[in-house]
């Protein structure tokens, strides 16, 4: 996209009273724009056409055609950054992680609930921007659950050791690659992915169907074991503590910091804090900076650092800021990460 012109955003959505949310929460935004908007999948069709759009928000349950089939049909001969705007229920939550497979770069909940207004002018905005600098690909295959005969890399997985992982925009799918690729005796791992409430319960759920480790929504309380992974509830802080020589997790409201709730900062700290040493924190692809002090605070800790390269990010904003401040002793591309995880878990248990 050009620099300094205005981000075009068309909104596709059946409900008015959504669309006029959804182009209020936008229109005080002086980089952007809602050149458009469309009750259904085939006004939208017409209207990316005539007024080429930057970046589409759509819901999934339309009539006439489903979201999801019309973001399959934009990914095969429009592509186009997509943000699915999905309610709370359970089955929308299965239906958006599914978009995110499908080429879909964010997800956010419709306003109602615990989730209001407010938030929603607060969090639309940086979707947007987020996703007008997102790469947009052809999706990722789809896979299946590893057989149990898979074989494994590491022996003698130690307690001790703690990996840590933040992501943002084109991280759910990232997240999904490098977990699926690691062996079920890991070191245990604490993961934190900006994603709404309800969503990364469904998205620890396919996860844990997805991969050799055991992969759960964290508590409050969750000790923290080898070959156990443990995702930040959205909308909830989540951070590392050590008790007798075990480590739990502590799942808690605060506030939001480099504007996001979960934050990868706050996890990465206390990971410095009380891993120190005897951590790895590895931050992948998403927009702005958060994760990166943390990393820092990690790296000088004693920790050993990864980041993924530009190259296979959909947003290369995280990593970057990481790199740029000198918390990163490697660099690797997404079908990397999970080998140079397994490694560097493998040296920490020498």
């Amino acid at each position: 996209m050009e620099a300094g012109r205005k981000i075009r955003v068309l909104i596709v959505d059946d409900s008015a009273i959504v669309r006029k949310m959804l182009a209020e929460a936008l229109a005080p935004e002086p980089d952007m724009e809602v050149v458009g908007t469309a009750p259904d999948p085939f006004v939208a069709r017409d209207k990316i056409v005539s007024l080429r759009p930057d970046v589409i928000t759509l819901d999934i349950e339309m009539p006439r055609m489903d979201g999801l089939t019309f973001l399959k049909k934009i990914m095969k001969f429009h592509p186009l950054p997509v943000i699915i705007i999905s309610s709370l229920a359970q089955s929308s939550s299965q239906s958006a992680l599914e978009a995110l497979q499908c080429g879909a770069v964010e997800v956010l909940a419709k306003p109602g609930g615990p989730y209001s207004v407010g938030e929603l002018k607060h969090d639309l905005p940086h979707k947007v921007r987020a996703a007008a600098q997102a790469r947009v690909g052809k999706p990722k295959a789809q896979l299946t659950a590893p057989t149990p005969t898979a074989p494994l890399s590491i022996l003698g997985a130690s307690d001790s050791t703690v990996i840590a992982i933040g992501a943002s925009t084109g991280g759910t799918e990232a997240l999904r690659e490098v977990l699926s690729g690691l062996p079920a005796n890991m070191p245990g791992i604490l993961v934190v992915q900006h994603i709404p409430p309800v969503f990364s319960l469904a998205f620890a759920n396919r996860l844990d169907g997805l991969c050799r480790l055991h992969v759960k929504e964290a508590a409050d309380g969750d000790r923290l074991t080898a070959g156990l992974v443990l995702i930040a509830p959205g909308n909830f802080h989540m951070t590392l503590g050590k008790t007798g020589g075990q480590y739990s997790v502590r799942v808690q409201d605060g506030p939001r910091v480099c504007y996001q709730r979960p934050s990868v900062d706050v996890l990465f700290d206390s990971v410095a804090q009380v891993a120190k040493g005897d951590a790895i924190g590895a931050i992948l692809t998403g927009m702005g900076s958060d994760g990166a002090q943390g990393l820092l605070k990690m790296k000088r800790a004693g920790a050993r650092t990864l980041a993924q390269d530009e190259a296979s990010c959909v947003v290369f904003g995280m990593p970057r800021e990481a790199i740029r401040m000198g918390a990163v002793d490697r660099i690797a591309p997404l079908d990397r990460v999970a080998a140079e995880l397994t490694a560097l878990s493998a040296v920490s248990l020498r």
